[in-house]
Formats: structure tokens, sequence, C-alpha cells
């Protein structure tokens, strides 16, 4: 399996990290986590999408406000590895099922101990991928922010 966050390591490397996580079967419209769960996992998907909401009140009603998917190669929940390890968002598997390996927190964190080389790599990975959630919410807030500001001056 390729994923973004092993980007880097030889595949001797990106086996042991695989080995430290167990393939989960996501059925379509389930959560797989909630906002503001524990984060004890991070998750590397390896088929199927993940769909990635924010849950608000809309006009006084609760909706999953859609933020992005994730697929096949790409990392959710990296809420897991950084404090305060609190799912920021919520992810449920898209139209349909979804296969997941999920890396337990603490197996990782003894891996990178005693691999800081690769613990190394994989968290110049991690930061391309919370680089790319915040430019994410950047967009999405300029783009409110301008709402706002058009609404005003009209």
């Amino acid at each position: 399996m390729t994923s973004e966050l092993l980007n880097g390591l030889s595949s001797a490397e990106a086996e042991q990290v695989l080995k430290l996580g167990t393939k989960i079967i996501v059925p379509a419209g389930t959560s797989l986590f909630q906002l503001g769960d524990p984060a004890d996992r991070l998750f590397l998907v390896e088929r199927g999408r993940i769909k990635l909401t924010l849950p608000m009140r809309v006009q006084g009603r609760d909706e999953n406000v859609f933020v992005e998917e994730r697929g096949p190669g790409q990392a959710v929940g990296w809420s897991a590895v950084i404090p305060p390890y609190r799912f920021t968002l919520t992810a449920t598997a898209a139209v349909l099922d979804a296969v997941v390996v999920a890396l337990p927190r603490e197996a990782l964190l003894q891996y990178f101990d005693v691999n800081p080389a690769s613990a190394y790599k994989i968290a110049l990975n991690l930061a391309v991928v919370i680089g790319h959630r915040l430019q994410l919410f950047q967009t999405m807030w300029l783009r409110e922010m301008q709402r706002t500001v058009e609404v005003r001056s009209a």
C-alpha cells in the first residue's frame, strides 16, 4: 500500500509501519469518528472514500458541512498524533464501503522513538497533510469573508 504518510520511507520501513495497524471495514454511511472523540488512532485509506465534515448549526438545524473527501493512499485522523488528541472533524465512509488501516497512537509513538529517521519523514509528510487542510480552511474562510463583505456593501 502506498500512502502520502509513508512517502520517502523504504519499502521495509513502510511495511514496519503498516504492520502496526489493523484493517477496518467501514460500511458506507457509517462514521469512522466524530468531532470531539478521543483520537487514539490515525487512519490510512486503503479503499473507498472517507468524507470529512464539520457538524454545525445552519439556519437553526444541525448539519454536517462538507469539508473534503480522502481516498486511497491518503490519511485521516492525524489528530491522533497531535495534542490534545481529539478529532477535529467527523469522518464517514462515503457512498461505498471503505477499508482503512488503523494505526494506534501508542504503537506509532513507540515506533518513532526507536526509528527517529523514519519518524522525521513521517512528520514531514504529516506537515504536508496538515498544511493542505489549513489551506482548504483558509480558502473556505476567505470565500465566506468575501460574501460577508459583499452583503454589507450592497
